[in-house]
């Protein structure tokens, strides 16, 4: 089992910044490959990012457009997302996901998930 806690989330004005953590506690968690989705009001979940196990491949979904990074620190067993340049459109509930294969971009296959975290930006 792994267990994911996200934090970082909150409220921030159009333009600002946050960083989202992700920590996983549990069994051979540093070998998971992990993601972060989101899930606006009223939308379904969809796929944001995903990072392979050790670091060193990435994957988007298109509409990040370079605005949001994802990273890892496997020493502190945390997935990071880093997220500029916001926007009300990316007001949504953040959660993290971990599987055992790569590159996946959508929610089946994924096998832990966090209990997510709220961001919302204001106008």
């Amino acid at each position: 089992q792994v267990q994911l806690v996200e934090s970082g989330g909150g409220l921030v004005q159009a333009g600002g910044s946050l960083r989202l953590s992700c920590a996983a506690s549990g069994r051979t968690r540093s070998r998971y490959n992990m993601a972060w989705f989101r899930q606006a009001p009223g939308k379904e979940r969809e796929f944001v990012a995903t990072i392979n196990w050790s670091g060193g491949s990435t994957y988007y979904a298109d509409y990040v457009k370079g605005r949001l990074t994802i990273s890892r620190d496997n020493a502190k067993e945390t997935v990071y997302l880093q997220m500029n340049s916001l926007t009300p459109e990316n007001t949504a509930v953040y959660y993290c996901a971990a599987a055992t294969l790569f590159p996946l971009a959508t929610m089946v296959g994924y096998d832990y998930w966090g209990p997510g975290t709220q961001v919302t930006v204001s106008s």
